[in-house]
């Protein structure tokens, strides 16, 4: 109905229009009849039955009865008014009742709605059987059947109205909590790929800078005397530029690190050892230790025993002043070991500088979220004076076959887990 003030329900335009024109016909009807039947005031009846027309139509052109529910019930309570005389003139009245409890349900309040419509109902009963001059029970049948055809028909249409309403709501709420989700999951994608590339950074281009910093710095110490060993330590150094150029370059194209293309992991940590060892003081060993890792592994966790090799060796470099350190590759039980050994100082885990960037720290750390990204664990024993195990265990694809335990039955015991934070 778009006849009047804003409504608990607005019905859509087609049943507005078949209400305009029920009204317009039974109010017609009730005119052609007091014309063309042998009823007494007859001029008068098709005068306010005019009326009654007009004064219906005066809803859906005054701005003030669709914006005013105030104004609609006043609205109404006119069309009522000249309704009553149209009954109290002509029975054909009666009819105009029907249309009349849909728009006294739409129009006011859910409890003065059904009062309104009773009333209706009762006058019309009454008007009714007097002008038929006695009461019977069959006349109360028929407006009294219309009047709770109006209620069930306009309640039940409420009803449904309101279940639409609740899932417009929802889906609105969905969309805006699937919105959200995309908004989070985009920003946790961000920052797990920041967290990345700091790793990326710190286990490559920032131990790359500090072992040609190191290069350099015992270069200079050997200026004066020995140039040889000088040149020597230059080249080296520009070696390292070399190898940090093509990581760096790597971050370009995103492609797998240098020194795994075209071989194995356990070659790319062979000739890490034997890189370490010719540019610094230490004698880095690698071997395949346990059970060989008999299945290719996947690039990932290929990347991050690598990196961790890597880091790990920079660590004993920068702090350990250790002579020697051992890398073992191998497989135990279902996982993938990687252990770093060296005979440095040692430190106390539970005593670790804060990470800095000026300083460093994040070495660790980096170690950590590598690992716990693919399902990993680290474990550090270390003690001051007794050098330092830091053991990496990832686990091997789902594929993999399973293997008997080795003879004996016994596995090889690993270091205590010591889960710690970055020292380098």
């Amino acid at each position: 109905m778009t006849t009047a003030a804003p409504a608990p329900i607005p019905t859509t335009r087609a049943l507005s229009w078949c209400l305009h024109l029920l009204v317009a016909g039974l109010l017609a009807l009730a005119a052609v009849r007091a014309v063309t039947g042998p009823l007494p005031h007859a001029t008068a009846i098709v005068a306010v039955a005019a009326g009654c027309g007009l004064a219906y139509a005066a809803g859906p052109l005054l701005p003030r009865i669709r914006a005013d529910r105030r104004a609609a019930a006043w609205w109404l309570a006119a069309v009522g008014a000249v309704w009553l005389v149209l009954l109290a003139l002509s029975a054909d009245g009666v009819w105009v009742a029907f249309p009349l409890y849909f728009l006294q349900l739409h129009l006011l309040p859910r409890r003065a709605g059904p009062a309104a419509v009773a009333a209706t109902a009762l006058a019309a009963v009454t008007a009714f059987a007097a002008h038929q001059g006695s009461f019977s029970a069959a006349m109360a049948i028929g407006p009294g059947l219309g009047a709770a055809v109006a209620v069930a028909v306009v309640w039940g249409y409420q009803a449904l109205y309101r279940e639409s309403e609740q899932r417009r709501r929802l889906i609105e709420e969905l969309t805006a909590t699937r919105a959200d989700l995309a908004e989070a999951q985009h920003t946790a994608g961000v920052l797990a790929e920041r967290e990345r590339l700091a790793r990326e950074i710190h286990d490559t281009l920032a131990q790359g800078l500090s072992s040609i910093q190191l290069l350099l710095r015992a270069a200079e110490r050997n200026l004066p005397g020995t140039p040889e060993n000088a040149a020597r330590l230059v080249g080296q150094a520009r070696q390292a530029a070399v190898d940090n150029l093509a990581e760096a370059r790597r971050f370009v194209a995103a492609l797998a690190p240098p020194a795994l293309e075209g071989t194995t992991l356990a070659d790319a940590l062979e000739r890490l050892c034997a890189t370490t060892s010719t540019r610094h003081r230490l004698t880095a060993r690698f071997r395949l230790g346990g059970r060989p890792v008999d299945l290719p592994l996947p690039t990932a966790h290929e990347v991050a025993l690598l990196r961790i090799a890597q880091s790990a060796l920079a660590n004993t470099v920068r702090h350990a002043r250790a002579t020697t350190v051992d890398i073992t590759l191998g497989r135990r039980g279902d996982r993938v070991t990687l252990t770093v050994v060296d005979d440095g100082a040692g430190f106390d885990p539970t005593r670790l500088p804060v990470p800095d960037p000026e300083t460093g720290g994040f070495g660790l750390a980096a170690m950590h979220a590598r690992l716990r990204a693919l399902g990993g664990t680290l474990a550090v024993d270390s003690a001051p004076g007794r050098g330092t195990t830091l053991t990496a265990r990832l686990p091997l694809p789902a594929e993999s076959p399973s293997h008997p335990p080795p003879p004996g039955g016994a596995t090889p015991r690993p270091s205590p887990p010591v889960d710690t934070e970055a020292r380098s």
